[in-house]
């Protein structure tokens, strides 16, 4: 049985979202004090988080980074903030998708059993494929970090995505489309400049590493990865 962790501060809407988790066989498990979000969610351990942005204490974005630290399970946010920058904030500080309020409870459903078909499910990766390890470059994607020889840097959960799919197919073009795709799944609102700065942010991290001009732009294509840092380092 899958369990979702609710961390929502609207009683009624809670109650709303368990009755009808529950009917597809869900656990589910509510926030009784926002000053603890992440020692409940590490005590109950769940498979998914249902995430809203306005929150007491501390907003979601905030809690999304906690339980990004210790965690790579979905993060669905669900909010009435319906912005661009909204969403775009959500997925950069670590969630895989996000539903605006009010919303249809068949699509949330649909959407968490998506989330968990990728996480666990036929789509998941096994758990020996989440440590990737390419001419001495490691990813840990569990651990969101990234090292190379005496060094290592620690990563978002996007980077983590992008790097796994670049080092899957390393050597060989990654289109955008494609990227988009692994990180956003079906998130048409992110424009495309927002996919540059998160190479831009990959780049950095791999100069960090002592790893220079080893993510290429093929132009009209994609991205390809290819591991020469073996040569020149």
């Amino acid at each position: 049985m899958f369990k979702i962790f609710i961390v929502e501060d609207d009683k009624q809407l809670v109650t709303l979202l368990e009755d009808q988790l529950h009917k597809f066989g869900f656990h589910t498990q509510s926030v009784e004090n926002f000053d603890f979000v992440l020692d409940q969610f590490e005590t109950f351990s769940p498979h998914l988080v249902l995430l809203d942005v306005n929150l007491p204490k501390f907003d979601g974005y905030y809690w999304c980074r906690q339980i990004r630290k210790v965690s790579t399970c979905p993060i669905i946010f669900i909010s009435a903030r319906d912005g661009k920058m909204d969403q775009v904030m959500a997925l950069e500080n670590g969630a895989d998708d996000y539903i605006t309020k009010p919303f249809d409870y068949d699509i949330a459903v649909a959407k968490i059993n998506s989330q968990l078909r990728r996480a666990y499910g036929e789509f998941a990766s096994s758990q020996d494929e989440r440590r990737l390890d390419i001419e001495g470059l490691i990813l840990d994607v569990e651990r969101l970090t990234l090292s190379y020889q005496n060094h290592k840097v620690e990563i978002s959960h996007t980077e983590a995505k992008i790097l796994e799919e670049l080092m899957r197919k390393s050597e060989k073009v990654v289109s955008r489309d494609r990227l988009l795709e692994k990180i956003w799944d079906d998130q048409v609102f992110v424009d495309d400049n927002t996919l540059n700065v998160y190479i831009t942010r990959v780049r950095k991290k791999l100069v960090a590493l002592t790893i220079e001009d080893a993510l290429q732009t093929i132009r009209g294509q994609g991205y390809r990865l290819s591991p020469n840092w073996g040569i020149h380092i």
